[in-house]
């Protein structure tokens, strides 16, 4: 009979073998399995044509991700584009990226070849924010998921609703009257003007959208926009898992739970009032954008392909809130803080506005051309603001030859706004604030090729002619009522500038003193 005590050490043994054995097996396949995995990111996304676009060289898996400093996202790609040229590749785990720079690269592709680019590339991502088929909002949406019938649903409605016509103009104008009569109220004290000037461009939005305008002060109002702020900058903390696309990277740990909560207190104040429109709404006369959706959805009944319905309705008022509000009010604050900095430009807009419309006729759209030094600042405000240096990405619909290189198809594209605002090509002083861009010999008002801050071609901002008409009538209103100026005792305020999805100046304070 065999001792116990010989059995157990042999036993122990001889698990002890087994499980090296296994241990060896299973690193052995893991070993095998990464081979492969690098062997596939070789010969599928390094092997490349002799004409694509120059880049950085991808790490496996990463790609040229750690590259990017997403605080500052724009400074990697200058000095991307100094090393590799107006147009160069990146990659993002397995994704190729191709970034375009300078006004004739851009044109070429964005105007000429914008058939080549009309499409969005899909973000699984989004589904955190409840975005699907027939339910991707419009900024995003791909031509199969309703991209063309929102952006012509877009333009017609805001034409149907005012804008380009004397109603709009007027209610632009009473709501910088209310946007002056708050400067006023701080009675010349030290302030910062960003939620101010928010509250009002969001008031126009509110009207287009709602019917209606909301007191500064109302709660539901200050929630809708604090969310759509916290939305926007959500998705700005999300870039690197976005650019990812379908790659393991896009599910990386992040901070998700904030993009779908804001998305969802979003939806809590939406739902009512659009219920409420359905219950009220009258088919023989449309208040608002809610309305003409709901008309539509009505004509789509039975279609199960259309994206007029209740879901993609409540994804797209936060964006029509996110682009309208957003990018107008961050412009006129960066106008504002160009204005104390260049006290000799505020004066000549003084001057200018004082002798065509004195102190009291309201500025309305058809005196812009009667006020070329004025219109000549708000555009180059615009240009130097540079509020949007890259557009949101496209996907190439085949091979595309742009310059001297090739795209391939299904390769995502971004326009590098900042470039075309900048070329050295096409600006006296592109690093300047300098409004004699915008004027000629004689000291009037000249439009610029490469002026460009909406993009162009198929994806060119819808909201362009209502942005003009909004920064044109509140800037022209302050400057008409108030100078500005840096606080007694107060630092020169910076021009850092803060990145999200859109770029907003370093906070700073001004005084408002009435003329």
């Amino acid at each position: 009979m065999v001792s116990p005590t010989a059995v157990i050490p042999a036993t122990i043994s001889w698990l002890g073998a087994q499980v090296s054995s296994c241990w060896n097996n299973i690193t052995a396949t893991l070993i095998c399995l990464l081979l492969l995995v690098l062997l596939l990111d070789y010969v599928m996304f390094r092997k490349r044509s002799s004409r694509f676009p120059p880049g950085p060289t991808p790490l496996p898996f990463l790609g040229n991700l750690l590259l990017f400093d997403f605080r500052n996202p724009y400074t990697t790609i200058k000095n991307l584009t100094k090393k590799y040229g107006a147009t160069f590749s990146l990659q993002v785990g397995w994704k190729s990226y191709v970034i375009l720079n300078g006004f004739k690269i851009s044109k070429e592709a964005m105007v000429e070849k914008a058939e080549d680019f009309a499409d969005r590339p899909p973000i699984p991502l989004l589904k955190i924010a409840g975005y699907s088929k027939n339910c991707e909002g419009i900024l995003l949406a791909t031509h199969s998921n309703g991209w063309k019938e929102q952006r012509r649903f877009c333009v017609s409605t805001l034409k149907n609703l005012g804008m380009g016509k004397k109603t709009l103009e007027k209610m632009m104008s009473e709501e910088a009257g209310y946007l002056c009569s708050e400067f006023k109220s701080q009675e010349g004290l030290p302030f910062n003007p960003q939620s101010l000037l928010n509250n009002a461009v969001g008031n126009i939005i509110c009207i287009l959208i709602f019917g209606d305008r909301f007191e500064y002060s109302d709660i539901t109002f200050l929630k809708l926009m604090h969310l759509t702020h916290e939305a926007m900058k959500a998705t700005s903390e999300l870039a690197p898992q976005m650019m990812a696309g379908n790659s393991l990277l896009s599910y990386l740990p992040g901070p998700r739970h904030k993009l779908k909560s804001s998305f969802n207190g979003l939806c809590a104040i939406l739902r009512p009032i659009v219920d409420d429109h359905k219950n009220t709404r009258d088919p023989t006369f449309q208040r608002d954008m809610i309305d003409a959706f709901l008309e539509e959805m009505e004509k789509a009944k039975g279609n199960p392909d259309s994206s007029f319905n209740e879901q993609n309705l409540i994804k797209i008022i936060p964006e029509w809130f996110a682009a309208g509000t957003e990018t107008t009010a961050s412009t006129i604050l960066w106008g504002l803080l160009k204005m104390v900095l260049h006290p000799e430009v505020q004066e000549k807009v003084h001057e200018e506005i004082e002798k065509v419309l004195g102190k009291d006729k309201a500025p309305m759209m058809e005196d812009q051309a009667k006020l070329p030094y004025t219109n000549a600042v708000i555009h180059e405000i615009q240009r130097y603001a540079d509020i949007i240096p890259v557009t949101l990405p496209y996907i190439a619909h085949q091979d595309t030859e742009v310059g001297k290189f090739v795209i391939p198809k299904e390769t995502i594209v971004f326009n590098h706004l900042s470039s075309v605002l900048n070329d050295e090509t096409m600006w006296e002083k592109p690093h300047q604030f300098y409004p004699e861009h915008f004027l000629d010999a004689n000291g009037q008002f000249v439009k610029r090729e490469a002026f460009l801050p909406f993009s162009a071609g198929r994806h060119a901002c819808p909201g362009e002619p209502l942005a003009k008409m909004e920064l044109f009538i509140f800037f022209t209103s302050l400057l008409q009522r108030l100078t500005f100026c840096i606080p007694e005792n107060h630092p020169r305020p910076k021009e850092d500038r803060l990145f999200a999805l859109t770029v907003t100046p370093d906070p700073f304070q001004i005084c408002a003193i009435p003329r």
